[in-house]
């Protein structure tokens, strides 16, 4: 199975179908997944796995107990580090991905917290979204299409 190292990171998860669902992403692809409290639900909730299946058991999953203990873990090399955010003009098509990147998404709500922001200011990234009517992805989505975008550029062999 391909390695490329993925770290796929939601920050202050909400819904529990969208984490099960990027569960399930992160097995598909071979990438770790890191949650960060707190959580909007609980982990073994039946809708974590009902969107997860029987494939939740096989997510390489890290919890972090919070915000600062997650930032303790990222990488020194800016480089690594590729947050998903709306409001931003640099989107994913200019991201070039590294083998072991960090892919941090934030709330449905809310978004990535200020600390991550201001820390990582240069490494915001956007999906475009052409229709002003539309606010945002949904997580999954979101995670999905910049995941793929990652291994497509990291090749697919």
């Amino acid at each position: 199975m391909n390695d490329y190292g993925l770290n796929i990171c939601l920050v202050w998860p909400e819904i529990p179908q969208n984490t099960g669902t990027i569960g399930r992403l992160c097995v598909a692809t071979n990438s770790c997944l890191h949650l960060v409290k707190p959580l909007g639900f609980e982990i073994d909730e039946q809708r974590v796995r009902r969107a997860g299946l029987d494939y939740w058991k096989h997510v390489n999953l890290t919890v972090h107990e919070d915000l600062e203990a997650f930032m303790g873990i990222l990488p020194t090399e800016d480089d690594q580090v590729f947050l998903i955010e709306t409001k931003t003009q640099q989107t994913y098509f200019d991201a070039k991905f590294k083998k072991g990147a960090f892919l941090i998404l934030g709330q449905e709500t809310k978004g990535l917290p200020a600390p991550l922001m201001e820390r990582y200011a240069s490494r915001v990234y956007s999906i475009p979204m052409w229709d002003t009517r539309v606010r945002s992805l949904n997580l999954s989505n979101a995670t999905s299409i910049v995941t793929y975008e990652a291994i497509r550029q990291l090749g697919s062999t």
